[in-house]
Parts: structure tokens; C-alpha cells; sequence
């Protein structure tokens, strides 16, 4: 199996372990660092809805918790019809990282899509350091 089907498979099946109660929206990602680690993550839903953390972000903090930070590629699986894509605020945080990171995004009708990051989220806000 490639990487890219590795990946999809491994957001698929964290998909199903999402806490979603208020929206039933169930995400998985699965995050490739540079060192071929991949590191899974779904989403958190709260009740104040502005404490809800999403997969992606959950995969990028067990990353840097386990000390990696340049990533090459993230799958994204929803149960949808169609490809759902990150929202902004993982965009940006992705963009932090790995402002070339591939985004590949699957779906229950089998339908993938794939955008670069740099695409998603053009003129990104970067700190100059």
C-alpha cells in the first residue's frame, strides 16, 4: 500500500473514534512528519463549541508532544459525500509548520482531492522572526 492510501485508511479508521455529539461531524487525520512518523488525530467536540479542537490539530500537538515539527503530507477523512477540506484555523496552524505540506482529503464516496497548503491559504500570515 503507498503512503497516500496508508495515510487515508489511517484517518478513515480514526474518524470512528471522534467525539462528535453536537454536530455527528466525525473527522480523522493522519499526519506525516519528515521522519516517516505518522501521527493520528480526530476530533474533540465541547459544548461551548469554542473549545472544540479538530483533528488536525489533535495529530500536529501529539507530533510536537512527541518532538517532531516538519511535516510532509496530512490525510483527512469525513463521512461526507464530497472532500472536506481544513478550516482556517488548521490551516494556519499547519502553515506554521509545513507551509508545503501536500493535503490530501477523502471522503465515504471515495472521492479524493488533493491541494497543496500554500493553495488552501494563500497570502498565510507568517511571523517574521
Amino acid at each position: 500500500m503507498d503512503m497516500k492510501n496508508k495515510l487515508i485508511k489511517l484517518a478513515r479508521e480514526v474518524s470512528s473514534k471522534a467525539y462528535a455529539p453536537y454536530s455527528n461531524f466525525k473527522v480523522g487525520a493522519a499526519l506525516l512528519a519528515e521522519n516517516g512518523t505518522v501521527y493520528t488525530g480526530c476530533n474533540v467536540e465541547n459544548a461551548t463549541y469554542g473549545a472544540t479542537i479538530c483533528a488536525e490539530r489533535v495529530a500536529v500537538a501529539k507530533a510536537v508532544a512527541d518532538g517532531q515539527t516538519k511535516f510532509v503530507e496530512i490525510a483527512l477523512y469525513t463521512n461526507t459525500d464530497h472532500p472536506e477540506s481544513p478550516c482556517g484555523i488548521c490551516r494556519q496552524v499547519l502553515m506554521e509548520f509545513a507551509p508545503d505540506l501536500n493535503v490530501i482529503a477523502a471522503c465515504k464516496s471515495e472521492e479524493v482531492s488533493e491541494d497543496s497548503l500554500q493553495s488552501l491559504l494563500p497570502k498565510a500570515f507568517v511571523l517574521k522572526k
